[in-house]
């Protein structure tokens, strides 16, 4: 595995394995590696010639008031896992490397990103478009992986690549969890043991609203309420949204129909952990 901090090292490179005919896996991540972003690496060590990891703690997808300084970092750490999960190419450049100057032209999400953690983040899916977008031009991947934990991102993502005719593929990758049903997070390091042992009944709620749905419920609203009774009484957070939305168009809905998501956030004292389940109803 070859480390790369510089933009012009990696179009080199990448051009030259587009030369030879190679096929190129992008995983882009903000680093402090867990299992999820292995397996997105592992994926695409499957299904590509070449792997290309990006770590960057991009600025532009952070509020005022969020967590830019504090989010974890571990770049030898990350560096480590990365070479073990059979990425080749460590891309990790310095914002200053990403935004040397700022852009003469700015993206705007302006669908799918006024419900679930887009609406009460305005600006954020700019920020995630934006790296994207510079991250699959300098990359030129044939694919492209990332974690159906965050599914407002990936439906926005492939809302991006549909809209700018983009020659590649999104992959979304199943949520990985812990054996007590807790999907991985950077955030987890955040909760105290206490909050740990409680947090797993986030999935255990939305289970809990998806069997309703597939027992034959069709009225949304009972579906959410469900799964806010389950996470009062177990969670032990504070409730930041329940929402069931069609997907990948995140569209509200009242009658239960065709792919939705059933999408959670809540917060503990020191970490906000969001959760979902897509599924499909007749």
């Amino acid at each position: 595995m070859i480390v790369i901090k510089k933009v012009k090292e990696l179009t080199s490179i990448v051009g030259e394995k587009k030369k030879a005919g190679l096929s190129i896996g992008l995983v882009p991540t903000m680093g402090y590696l867990h299992e999820g972003h292995l397996t997105l690496a592992k994926k695409a060590r499957e299904e590509n010639d070449v792997v290309i990891m990006s770590i960057f703690v991009n600025p532009l997808q952070f509020g005022p008031n969020e967590d830019f300084e504090s989010y974890p970092r571990d770049f030898e750490r990350d560096q480590k896992l990365a070479e073990e999960a059979g990425v080749d190419i460590l891309f990790a450049p310095e914002p200053n490397e990403m935004y040397p100057k700022p852009s003469m032209i700015v993206m705007n999400v302006v669908e799918r990103t006024d419900r679930l953690c887009g609406e009460k983040r305005p600006g954020h899916f700019d920020g995630v478009v934006t790296v994207v977008t510079k991250l699959f031009h300098l990359a030129q991947p044939n694919r492209a992986y990332f974690g159906l934990k965050d599914a407002q991102q990936v439906a926005v993502i492939n809302g991006l690549v549909e809209s700018l005719n983009f020659p590649l593929e999104v992959i979304g990758v199943e949520t990985v969890r812990e054996e007590n049903g807790l999907a991985k997070s950077s955030r987890n390091v955040y909760l105290t043991p206490t909050e740990r042992q409680l947090a797993p009944h986030i999935y255990q709620a939305l289970k809990a609203g998806r069997a309703l749905a597939e027992q034959g419920e069709k009225d949304a609203e009972k579906v959410i309420n469900e799964t806010i009774a389950h996470l009062n009484e177990h969670t032990g957070a504070e409730i930041d949204y329940v929402e069931l939305l069609s997907f990948p168009e995140l569209t509200p809905v009242q009658t239960i129909k065709g792919q939705v998501i059933l999408a959670t956030a809540v917060k503990y004292s020191n970490a906000r952990l969001i959760d979902n389940i897509i599924f499909e109803c007749e």
